[in-house]
Parts: C-alpha cells; structure tokens; sequence
C-alpha cells in the first residue's frame, strides 16, 4: 500500500480534493477531524487541556472551546508548543490505527495541513501539494470562514511558506482555476498513483 499525503495552506482547497479523491473511492484520512476526534468530551487530552488551561477552555457544552484555544496558542508560543506536544502523538497514534486497517488498498491518502510541518510526513512516501497565489488564497480563506483579511494573513504567515511547500511535493495540483479543472487533475493523478502503488508492490 502506498501512502499519499496531501497538504495545503489554509483556503487551498485541501478539503475539496480529498473529496474528488474519495469520490474515486480513495480512502482518505483527515488529520483534522483525528484532531478534534482525540479532544472529543470524555477524551484525556481534554481533561488535559482544561487543567492547564483552565475553565475558559471549555464552552458551556463541555466541548473544547477552539475559538478562545486558537487565540491562547496565536499569543503565546509557549502555550502552542505545549498542546502540540499533547496533540501530535495522539493524532499519530490513531493515524497510524487507520493506515493498518487499510493495508489491502492501493494506495490510501493522508490529508493533513500540517504534514510537512510534523513528523506526519515520514508516514508518507509521496506528497501531493495543493496549491494556489497567496492573493487567491487570502480572498477564499476570508469567503469561506468569514474572516477579516488581516486574521487569514496571520494564519498563512504562521504556516509553512508557501516556496517551501511545493518544493517538498512529489506532485502539485493548481487550484487557482475552478473546481473543474481540479477535478481533472485529480483524475489524472489518480492514475499516476495507483500506477506508483502497482509498481511498489512488485
């Protein structure tokens, strides 16, 4: 089985071809919804986090209170460093469940906007970048979420640069068009994976 990871800044469309590919019926794995799956009511990562947070880390519901998180850990690199430390083991220990469940697949993906940023990357053995002008990427993060520009400019500052990015990929899908034209490239890597994943396995 190969392994695919799929990466892209905030507002690059990562979601949207994660669903082209499952819609080929590609299993994918979203490092994301593991994230928020690990910090769930009841979770230890939870109880964790409210303790050295305290109660402000909770909504009224008992659920974790990501908006108000979001902010501690922007102001306070040392706040981040901590949950990163919490966090990241635990999403790589379900992560790693999942990808032995599918060991009978050609090739599976890993989508993740921190795979380059984490040691997520070494579970990969190609990467696939989705890609787009930070000018692009601004005006849909701000459409999409409802964020001012100056909060989407924070959040693609504190990423990975973007030049970084795509050097590290294997492969590179352009979203700077429509979704068609994604979907085609999608189709098209589609092949050129499952042909890798063949060539793997014998």
């Amino acid at each position: 089985m190969l392994t695919v990871g799929l990466t892209g800044g905030i507002g690059s469309g990562k979601s949207a071809a994660s669903r082209l590919f499952e819609q080929l019926g590609v299993a994918v794995i979203d490092a994301d919804q593991v994230a928020r799956d690990v910090v769930e009511p009841g979770e230890p990562a939870l109880v964790a986090i409210q303790t050295e947070f305290g109660a402000e880390a909770l909504d009224d519901a008992g659920q974790l209170n990501r908006r108000w998180l979001r902010q501690q850990v922007f102001d306070h690199p040392d706040k981040r460093r901590w949950l990163e430390a919490l966090l990241h083991p635990l999403i790589r220990r379900q992560i790693l469940n999942w990808l032995a469940s599918h060991q009978q697949d050609d090739y599976v993906i890993l989508s993740s906007p921190l795979l380059l940023e984490t040691d997520q990357h070494q579970l990969t053995q190609a990467v696939v970048v989705v890609d787009l002008p930070e000018d692009i990427q601004l005006e849909r993060s701000c459409q999409r979420d409802g964020m001012t520009a100056a909060a989407a400019s924070k959040i693609i500052a504190a990423q990975m640069p973007r030049q970084q990015r795509v050097e590290s990929a294997d492969f590179i899908l352009d979203n700077s068009g429509n979704l068609a034209s994604l979907e085609a490239q999608v189709a098209l890597l589609h092949q050129q994976l499952k042909s890798r994943a063949i060539n793997k396995s014998t």
